[in-house]
């Protein structure tokens, strides 16, 4: 190729012609951005970078750029405890399909779970599809095939738990349970819910701030996914009562904003004194969203006021609510399906029998939750 008016001749990592007119674009490219090509560029070929000499050029140059705090410190675990040592000194050109598969089993082999395997195999593929994209390497990312995973168990507390917990707690912290019992908040939105965001008019928060242990600071959301979710008359109430016009809305005694392990202190004690098992500040989310559920409301609701990105996630609850079924399958039985000797069909009923089923669960329910 030529370059100011001189030849320059530069061997390439493929020895074939679609290799080397491959890889001229990568030069090309490299010169229109002002970088320096051949010995001058200090660099290797890239086909001879090794895992460990690009690894940690991604995680500046992309995980930083694109990721918070939390995430970036998740990645620099990934790749400092298990994919460097694996695959450091491989070229990473040359990590194929195989050897991700030898990864993955020695993985297993550590005793490490389906999901955690699954969470290291996202940051290598992440990490090989953007190599061959800065890198110009020839071919294709290897391909990834993702572990099974059983659905993942939650833990939720019945109605009347959930007044027996109310009743044992006071001040912020019984303020804190409430607001997410009725709203299904993650521990983080809890912390950085600002006055700001809370829209009396319209008796509604918006979920779009989190705060980070880890910098003191707010951050968006889960997903980077802003929400909005109506106050029923208790957190309302609860919320009008404290009101100040700027700030954080959950504030420790000392006047400080909260953090992971007081919280967690907090709850325990509160659980411990109400005589309940030990239990998470993500419990009380689960609890919210199970209660939607097991009283019929439609899971894309669900969705939505939990900030799912996805409805495969939301539908973790959906066994909880199987009257629906029950009265569908009744439907076959002709003792249900038909009604008396005329043999008439009894759709009607189904419906009914369900808005009935829906009520008297309500009222049984909501008596204990809401005396508390």
């Amino acid at each position: 190729m030529t370059v100011e008016g001189k030849r320059r001749r530069l061997r390439s990592p493929e020895n074939t012609r679609a290799g080397a007119r491959a890889y001229e674009l990568v030069l090309r490219q490299r010169l229109a951005r002002g970088e320096p090509i051949g010995k001058a560029a200090g660099h290797k070929p890239p086909k001879e970078q090794t895992f460990a000499e690009f690894a940690p050029k991604w995680f500046e140059d992309y995980v930083v750029p694109n990721n918070k705090f939390s995430e970036q410190r998740h990645k620099k675990y990934i790749l400092s405890a298990s994919l460097v040592p694996f695959f450091g000194k491989m070229p990473v050109g040359e990590i194929g399909a195989h050897l991700v598969e030898r990864y993955k089993a020695s993985l297993l082999k550590d005793g490490l779970s389906r999901k955690t395997v699954n969470n290291r195999l996202t940051v290598l593929n992440k990490l090989l599809s953007t190599a061959y994209e800065w890198l110009g390497l020839p071919g294709t990312p290897p391909k990834f095939t993702w572990l099974k995973c059983p659905p993942p168990k939650f833990d939720h507390l019945s109605p009347e738990e959930c007044g027996l917990l109310l009743s044992h707690a006071d001040g912020v912290i019984r303020d804190m349970i409430l607001t997410a019992l009725r709203t299904g908040m993650r521990q983080g939105e809890l912390k950085g819910l600002q006055w700001s965001s809370v829209d009396w008019q319209n008796q509604s928060v918006a979920v779009r701030h989190s705060r980070s242990d880890y910098t003191k600071q707010l951050d968006s959301p889960k997903s980077n996914r802003e929400r909005y979710i109506p106050m029923d008359a208790d957190v309302y109430t609860v919320l009008f009562n404290r009101r100040k016009s700027t700030g954080y809305v959950f504030l420790d005694v000392d006047g400080q904003p909260f953090d992971n392990k007081r919280l967690i202190r907090r709850l325990a004690k509160a659980c411990k004194e109400a005589g309940l098992r030990k239990i998470g500040w993500h419990t009380l989310r689960h609890t919210f969203a199970s209660h939607l559920a097991m009283r019929g409301v439609p899971l894309n609701a669900v969705q939505a006021l939990m900030g799912h990105s996805t409805i495969t996630t939301t539908m973790r609850y959906a066994h909880l609510a199987p009257s629906a079924l029950r009265s569908a399958i009744d439907m076959l039985n002709p003792k249900t399906m038909f009604g008396g000797d005329v043999r008439q069909y009894v759709g009607s009923d189904w419906i009914r029998r369900q808005q009935e089923e829906t009520t008297q669960k309500t009222e049984a329910t909501e008596k204990p939750y809401l005396a508390s």
